[in-house]
């Protein structure tokens, strides 16, 4: 009779499922979790847990090339207009701060972005299995504990001009979405700030020598075809 509880019970958790994931086994996983599964084409985010809550997975190589190419902030940014408790989960088990050339500060700084800026937790998990055990456990709580409905909402927003020059000046080496806001407001347009020389770029908090003379360099080298 327990056994039978428990499976009533688990039924009733339901999770939304962006279709690229279908074949990971995560959702495999939970499956056997018990955990009522809905697969739909996601606009925003890989798997909604509840009407606030939205989760963003994405493995350790492809957390660390969307700071690179800049996809991550794009989706924070539509996670946070479309869900009042957004998620990361960073899966693997690789060491982030020696998988690919990259300075561990620029690292530091968009977890530190995330956390700060955005408020976005981001929970890192040994692989696919804990993934799915994270997320039946936090769908559980807000469906059964907190009682929070399920349902399909998100959608991907074009950027304010705020948030679309904020994402264009985090391009630039070593910028994080806080010195961006410093860029920014020192300067108003990002023509400004793109035409100022070195000693004017070192006025801003947070500019030094080394990253003044970057975006120089980066601003007026030569387009290489």
């Amino acid at each position: 009779m327990e056994k039978n509880k428990n499976e009533s019970k688990n039924s009733e958790v339901k999770i939304i499922v962006d279709t690229r994931e279908l074949r990971s086994g995560v959702v495999k996983k939970l499956y056997e979790l018990g955990a009522n599964i809905n697969s739909v084409q996601l606009q925003v985010g890989d798997f909604i847990l509840s009407e606030r809550v939205c989760v963003e997975r994405k493995t350790v190589k492809d957390f660390l090339q969307s700071i690179v190419d800049g996809r991550l902030f794009s989706q924070i940014s539509n996670l946070t207009e479309n869900f009042e408790k957004p998620v990361i989960i960073v899966e693997g088990l690789e060491d982030m701060y020696t998988e690919r050339m990259m300075h561990p500060n620029a690292i530091r700084g968009a977890i530190a972005s995330l956390a700060i800026d955005f408020r976005i937790p981001i929970i890192q998990t040994t692989g696919e299995e804990e993934t799915a055990l994270f997320l039946y456990m936090i769908a559980s709580r807000e469906q059964l504990d907190k009682k929070v409905k399920i349902s399909l909402r998100g959608e991907k927003k074009p950027m304010s001009p705020k948030l679309l020059q904020e994402y264009i000046v985090t391009s630039f080496p070593g910028i994080g979405r806080g010195i961006a806001q410093n860029l920014l407001s020192h300067f108003k347009t990002i023509k400004n700030l793109v035409n100022a020389e070195i000693k004017e770029l070192k006025k801003v908090e947070k500019i030094g020598d080394k990253k003044a003379k970057k975006i120089k360099e980066i601003v007026e080298k030569e387009y290489e075809e």
